[in-house]
């Protein structure tokens, strides 16, 4: 659902899949998540999906208005 937000609303992203990803699940872990998704939007981080949350941290890092 994340993704298919964030590509409706024109923004290119990076997918890590912790499934096959070892390093990305390192990742996951050592942000103190075990959860996904983990949108990470500048210096924030949206657990789960959140068209709100979203677009708070969207607009918090100067990407949308």
């Amino acid at each position: 659902m994340v993704k298919v937000y964030l590509s409706r609303k024109g923004f290119e992203y990076t997918e890590h899949n912790v499934s096959t990803d070892r390093d990305s699940l390192k990742d996951l872990v050592s942000m103190g998540y075990r959860s996904t998704p983990v949108t990470v939007i500048g210096e924030e981080k949206v657990v789960g999906y959140s068209p709100a949350k979203l677009d708070e941290a969207l607009e918090a890092a100067g990407l949308a208005s």
